[in-house]
């Protein structure tokens, strides 16, 4: 295990924090040839997943139904913690992040999948309150990563 992993854990109280507050992640999926294919998204933490949209085709869904295994990072970088005697070494930064692994699938419940849009509406556009076109429910792609291993750290 890495030092800081010993050393600097988020509780999991802290997790949970970090997954609601921090708008971006990046997804990790696995191109044909094994090579890693990482994506920006937007997402949402609900009940142990993490749940992602988007349209109905495109290489991450390629890759996620040839392979359904998934790495999301989730980082939140508060800034730099400089030496006082401008040491480059003794540099730091201040930061959370989170690293979940686990298996991705459809979602193809309308009902979960409108729970799901919701949640990611709310947390993107909370002033939004218009509800959601039945039509653009079942032309999304919802996304749930059902976490096998999930591990934070953090430095201050």
């Amino acid at each position: 295990m890495q030092y800081r992993m010993k050393t600097h854990p988020l509780s999991d109280d802290k997790i949970n924090l970090l997954l609601e507050r921090v708008k971006t992640c990046c997804l990790a999926t696995l191109n044909a040839d094994g090579t890693p294919y990482c994506t920006p998204i937007h997402f949402a933490y609900l009940d142990g997943a993490v749940y992602f949209h988007g349209l109905p085709k495109g290489k991450k869904l390629e890759n996620i139904a040839r392979d359904p295994r998934v790495s999301v990072t989730v980082y939140e970088m508060e800034g730099l913690l400089m030496d006082l005697d401008k040491n480059p070494c003794d540099t730091n930064t201040k930061y959370e992040s989170v690293i979940l692994s686990g298996t991705a699938r459809k979602v193809e419940d309308v009902g979960a999948k409108r729970t799901v849009l919701e949640r990611i509406v709310n947390k993107y556009t909370p002033d939004i309150t218009n509800k959601i076109p039945e039509n653009m429910i079942n032309s999304t792609v919802v996304i749930r990563v059902d976490v096998k291993e999930i591990s934070g750290k953090f430095y201050a």
